[in-house]
């Protein structure tokens, strides 16, 4: 085998290895955060609305309010919403 040959192996061993480790990691904070989250379940929290107030705050106001607006034409649309399908079939 030629050097070349043993030094690109040696390059995938050691990105393996740092993958592993850093899934390792990954894993080790993904029991954190479901440990945080059953300890406020137990103290009377909403973990599904915890959940959702996280990724609203991963968001920017603009991005919120697209995604808002959009939600509510689909909800008006099922009639979900006032002045929806259903409110203008009763009239």
């Amino acid at each position: 085998m030629t050097d070349a040959h043993g030094i690109a192996r040696d390059q995938l061993r050691a990105f393996i290895e740092r993958i592993e480790r850093l899934e390792e990691e990954k894993k080790t904070i993904a029991d954190d955060i479901k440990d945080v989250y059953g300890e406020a379940k137990g103290m009377g929290y909403d973990t599904k609305i915890m959940r959702k107030v996280i990724s609203l705050r991963k968001k920017d106001a603009q991005e919120r309010m697209e995604e808002e607006a959009v939600l509510d034409t689909y909800l008006m649309a099922l009639g979900m919403l006032e002045g929806g399908v259903e409110a203008d079939a009763a009239e």
